[in-house]
């Protein structure tokens, strides 16, 4: 093939296969959402749609034929039906770029053949429901962070926004250290309206803080689905003799440890913190989705995607 008919680099973070596996699977809010069209999920305002909402008093201009007559029959009180109505769906995808995202591990999942990183994995699954929600004529917008917002897409549902948001995770390289919780709150800040956040990261930084700023999001009456991406290493800790250990994110020196001595200690922390996080958003009603990057992909958008149904 020629170089002209190649395609660019960022769509390769949307292979053929991916767009497949999309192409069969649907997303509804759980929450009611404000849409500026109309659409599949569920909104706030009443109009004529399908599900009946609730009764008004007949005014002046209303169009007769929206009479509850059964109503008028029993109390001689002229009211109209309303209906929920539908509306599309704003989805803003937050990705953390932080430097503990570089980390890929023997473990990992593979996509052409190369070993899918987290911060890679995170990229191809951001890619993914990208494609998902503009197919079904929702908006979406994408923010990434590590110490601070590098960068932020505003939600489009133009075909284009797909492309726009590839090239933003394709020239957005892995970062420094993390700091969550500012960088959570300055992007609920930032969205204008009532919808979904997606949150996808490997939440290596202090719960409390992390948790904060999940519930101003449910504050807001956002929609919250987190994607907590860990490698088969750092969940199992497999490591037998002494390893050096190296901090991606720069802030702690290299440190050369006896793995079994800490293994158990390691283990029980992690335990708790998943423990913390998956509490916390059950307490928030949001969707708590663990994915071990030695998970193909494909598995992983199939079995939350359908799990949702």
């Amino acid at each position: 093939m020629s170089d002209s008919l190649q395609l660019p680099d960022c769509m390769k973070l949307l292979p053929q296969e991916t767009m497949g596996v999309m192409k069969r699977l649907e997303w509804y809010a759980r929450k009611r959402m404000l849409g500026t069209l109309s659409g599949r999920h569920t909104s706030p305002d009443k109009g004529f749609s399908v599900e009946f909402a609730e009764h008004r008093e007949y005014a002046p201009g209303d169009d007769p034929k929206n009479l509850d007559w059964k109503v008028m029959a029993k109390s001689d009180r002229h009211v109209i039906k309303q209906y929920i109505e539908e509306t599309n769906l704003r989805a803003m995808m937050v990705v953390d770029v932080s430097g503990s995202m570089a980390y890929t591990g023997d473990a990992a999942a593979m996509i052409d053949g190369v070993r899918l990183s987290k911060l890679s994995y995170a990229k191809h699954l951001t890619a993914a429901l990208s494609y998902l929600y503009i197919k079904q004529g929702d908006a979406v917008g994408l923010a990434t962070f590590d110490q601070k917002l590098r960068g932020y897409v505003r939600a489009g549902s133009r075909p284009s926004q797909v492309r726009r948001i590839l090239q933003e995770l394709h020239e957005t390289p892995s970062g420094k250290d993390t700091a969550m919780g500012p960088v959570l709150h300055e992007v609920a800040e930032r969205i204008p309206k009532r919808g979904l956040v997606v949150l996808i990261s490997d939440l290596l930084d202090d719960p409390e803080t992390i948790i904060e700023a999940l519930h101003h999001f449910d504050y807001r009456q956002h929609e919250l689905v987190i994607f907590h991406l860990l490698a088969e290493e750092e969940l199992t800790f497999p490591f037998k003799s002494f390893q050096r250990f190296r901090d991606l994110e720069g802030v702690e020196e290299m440190l050369r440890i006896d793995p079994q001595a800490v293994r158990a200690a390691y283990l029980e922390k992690l335990r708790g913190f998943v423990k913390r996080i998956d509490a916390a958003c059950g307490k928030m009603r949001a969707d708590y989705v663990p994915v071990n990057t030695r998970t193909p992909l494909r598995d992983t958008l199939l079995r939350y995607l359908g799990g949702r149904k």
